[in-house]
């Protein structure tokens, strides 16, 4: 049972987007943020405080060893002919354990000598996911260290004839989301740096279901179907 109480539900909430909560809890939590708007902000409020923290951190990687324990851990079977970076791009497994892998990095990322240094990030990836629903990714959205953006499906949603899909960031929650044009169900989409602008760790996509031709207001107005926040890809 979830309790009623504002802090208490708050610091569950913390728990669930930290993967902190066994199975059964997390279910429970899951299905309060999808049903229910406060808890789903809350869970959002508690994602930009963790890559808030994550950003302060320069980008390193793990030793050999503990990326073994970290692939062990995660239920990462070894790699076969696939080189690693096939085998992580390729994988839908990958996308579903994001949110632990998250987790997993933003805690032993603050144990001193746990990490070496590493190469200066080769960009920025943001999967996407339905909102409430961690492990139904739909969509990646992944920057160049050139800035240029590509946007891959996961899935091939069904939309209806009079509605069209809406592609959107937003960087500082003040002057509000923007559109980065309409997206085809089931195809890629590629942007210059030019039509995308900067991007920095923590920053919004989103794609929503609008009326045919886009939003009349040149900002959301209907059903956020996925979304996530860029976090850096390292070399």
């Amino acid at each position: 049972m979830i309790t009623q109480q504002p802090a208490e539900r708050r610091a569950l909430i913390g728990e669930y987007v930290l993967g902190l909560l066994d199975a059964e809890q997390a279910a429970e939590v899951r299905k309060l943020i999808d049903q229910d708007e406060d808890a789903a902000r809350m869970a959002l409020e508690w994602e930009q405080q963790l890559l808030e923290l994550t950003d302060q951190l320069p980008p390193q990687s793990p030793s050999l060893q503990l990326w073994t324990r970290l692939q062990n851990s995660l239920g990462f079977t070894a790699a076969s002919a696939a080189s690693p970076r096939q085998s992580w791009w390729n994988s839908l497994t990958t996308w579903r354990l994001t949110s632990a892998a998250l987790a997993a990095a933003l805690v032993l990322a603050l144990l001193p000598g746990v990490w070496r240094p590493t190469t200066a990030p080769s960009g920025y990836t943001a999967v996407l996911q339905a909102p409430g629903e961690a492990a139904k990714p739909g969509w990646v959205v992944h920057v160049d260290a050139d800035g240029d953006l590509s946007l891959r499906p996961l899935v091939a949603d069904q939309i209806p004839a009079d509605r069209a899909v809406q592609f959107w960031t937003l960087v500082d929650p003040a002057s509000g989301p923007r559109s980065l044009g309409l997206v085809q169900p089931g195809q890629s989409l590629k942007l210059t740096p030019e039509q995308i602008g900067a991007v920095q760790a923590g920053q919004l996509f989103e794609l929503t279901l609008e009326p045919a031709g886009g939003s009349p207001t040149n900002r959301p107005t209907g059903k956020v179907l996925y979304i996530g926040r860029a976090v850096l890809a390292a070399n």
